[in-house]
């Protein structure tokens, strides 16, 4: 990479995704730092549920992402999940295998990321 992230922060998609990285398109290898992604379901409704957009008509059906390979060589990582809904994401991204299927894992490999939860999201621990 030309020029590493100095600082990323982000939050983890319900469904574990990092910044769009879907589980359906995460590529733990990707030679690209930016690439177009077709939005899950679940992303475009949590847009609507979140006040983002009126209604998921509204909602993009595609977004450019930062590649997960650029995310992890970033200088420094703080990813936030808070809430009860994170808590099962949170337990899978934790406890199972790292993988592409939970984009979020990869954090488990990066010694420079910082996971801050609260006690809803922690509740499955």
């Amino acid at each position: 990479m030309a020029q590493p992230i100095d600082l990323c922060l982000l939050g983890i998609g319900q469904n574990g995704h990092l910044a769009f990285n879907e589980p359906d398109v995460a590529n733990f290898n990707d030679p690209l730092c930016v690439k177009l992604v077709r939005l899950a379901m679940t992303t475009r409704q949590a847009q609507v549920n979140q006040g983002y957009f009126p209604h998921l008509e509204a909602v993009p059906q595609y977004a450019f992402t930062v590649t997960l390979p650029m995310l992890a060589c970033a200088q420094k990582i703080i990813c936030l999940a808070p809430g009860q809904g994170k808590a099962p994401i949170i337990k899978k991204m934790l406890a199972d295998a790292i993988a592409p299927t939970c984009p979020a894992s990869i954090l488990r490999k990066c010694p420079n990321a910082t996971l801050f939860l609260d006690r809803n999201s922690a509740s499955l621990l």
